[in-house]
């Protein structure tokens, strides 16, 4: 499978090969940063994740409404990513993190490990969108700037976000944190691996922030 970017990409995947390739390459690498009191007894409905996932849209959405094709395409430096770039590579990683997230769920659940979560979901939450430590994405989800129109971009980004928040809507949040998968930062359960598709667009949403307070950012 092809490795995830930005945002916690690979960090799904439950195979070392997998990870390796991806999660070796990103932020969310540093272990260290997953030292977290223990878990705390979380809500057990989905309600709270699927608001974070409609909080992360209408960030998403805000951002890039009414931005014109040369808005889209600025780029601060040659090295640094545009808003368009930071569209595409949302809307890719979304189903790719998802697949993986389902992958992880596929398996039996082992609720006897639920004590080995080390991190709350507000601190992987505030670990994952943490834009002090900033990584290169992998090849595969290196975007190349194709939107040119705001509206096209986020009709693209419902469409990939809409089949997640249907599993999320059927899903049993009991189960979701009864699957533990083992990731170099450390056990993650189902929850919060679906939590990670939209911390990942909020990462990249405060990307498209700082873009936008570039002072050679166009006006128009």
């Amino acid at each position: 499978m092809i490795a995830i970017a930005s945002v916690t990409t690979a960090f799904l995947s439950p195979s070392p090969a997998k990870l390796q390739s991806s999660v070796g390459k990103h932020v969310y690498h540093n272990s260290s940063a997953f030292k977290q009191p223990a878990l705390k007894r979380e809500d057990i409905g989905t309600d709270s994740l699927i608001q974070y996932f409609n909080e992360t849209t209408k960030n998403l959405e805000g951002q890039v409404a009414g931005l014109s094709e040369a808005q889209l395409q600025f780029k601060p430096a040659a090295d640094k990513w545009s808003i368009s770039q930071c569209l595409e590579h949302i809307i890719r990683s979304e189903k790719m993190i998802f697949d993986m997230a389902k992958e992880g769920l596929a398996k039996a659940p082992q609720p006897e490990r639920r004590k080995e979560i080390k991190v709350t979901d507000d601190n992987l939450k505030s670990m994952l969108t943490d834009r002090s430590h900033k990584f290169q994405a992998p090849k595969e989800l290196q975007p190349e700037g194709i939107y040119k129109n705001a509206e096209k971009a986020v009709s693209d980004f419902h469409a990939a976000r809409q089949p997640v928040l249907d599993f999320i809507k059927n899903a049993n949040a009991e189960d979701l944190r009864n699957h533990i998968n083992d990731y170099p930062t450390g056990a993650v359960d189902g929850y919060q691996g679906l939590m990670f598709i939209a911390a990942h667009c909020a990462r990249h949403t405060k990307q498209i922030e700082e873009i936008k307070a570039d002072p050679n950012f166009p006006k128009k």
